[in-house]
């Protein structure tokens, strides 16, 4: 299981690019616990208070550390019902290929 803490260095190593997204999006994990990134500024804003969000990705924790690596499609995510989605999924579709850019 991928500790919180992992999920938000990984994240954030991805920062750069989230900065475009124009969109707050939360990952509600199975385990417990969120992820808030706030990409509405000039720069991404990473936290784990939760909050509200536009789109909100719920999935388990290994599952999202498998997107974020590039080593989850989100489409088969989505389609196995391992990532469910609350609010836009374009925005959610547009999140995941900015994650996928390592």
């Amino acid at each position: 299981m991928a500790t919180l803490e992992s999920l938000v260095e990984a994240i954030e190593e991805r920062s750069a690019a989230l900065g475009t997204l124009g969109y707050k999006v939360r990952f509600d994990i199975a385990e417990g616990g969120s992820i808030l990134v706030d990409a509405t500024g000039p720069q991404a804003v990473i936290t784990t208070d939760g909050g509200e969000a536009d789109t909100v990705l719920k999935m388990k924790s290994d599952n999202l550390k498998k997107l974020i690596e590039g080593r989850l499609n989100p489409m088969i995510a989505f389609s196995t019902g391992r990532l469910k989605v609350q609010g836009s999924q374009g925005v959610a579709l547009k999140l995941a290929g900015l994650l996928d850019k390592n």
